[in-house]
C-alpha cells in the first residue's frame, strides 16, 4: 500500500460553492453598525459573564463574578455558556434574555 492511497489529489481554490457569504459582485444588506451606548456606571445594574466555550471560559467568567461579588456587590452577575457552536448561535434565547434582563455583557474566551 503507498502512502498516496485514499488521498486525492486537486488542483487548490475555494471549495464547492465557494468560501460562502454574497455572491462576487455583490453587497449583503446589513445596514449600519450602532454600538451599545456607554453606561455611566454598573452600580445597581445587571452584568452577563457569557463563556462562549473555549476551554477555561466558564472558570474565568466565574473568577470574574467572584471579583464583582467582592469589589462591586451591588452589582448583579449572571454566568451563562452561549449554546450552540462556538463561533455560531444556534438560537437567539440567550440574547433575548439579555436584551430585556441585562444592563451589560462581558463576552469572553479563554485559552
Amino acid at each position: 500500500m503507498s502512502p498516496e492511497t485514499g488521498i486525492q489529489k486537486s488542483k487548490g481554490g475555494p471549495p464547492p460553492g465557494g468560501m460562502g457569504g454574497p455572491p462576487p459582485g455583490t453587497k449583503p444588506d446589513t445596514g449600519p453598525m450602532v454600538f451599545a451606548k456607554r453606561l455611566d456606571t454598573l452600580e445597581k445594574k445587571t452584568v452577563y459573564l457569557v463563556d462562549i466555550g473555549f476551554g477555561g471560559g466558564y472558570n474565568f467568567m466565574l473568577r470574574l463574578q467572584k471579583w464583582f461579588t467582592e469589589n462591586m456587590p451591588s452589582v448583579t452577575t449572571v454566568v451563562r455558556r452561549k449554546p450552540g457552536r462556538v463561533f455560531a448561535d444556534d438560537n437567539n434565547e440567550l440574547w433575548d434574555e439579555v436584551k430585556v434582563k441585562g444592563h451589560a455583557v462581558v463576552l469572553g474566551v479563554a485559552g
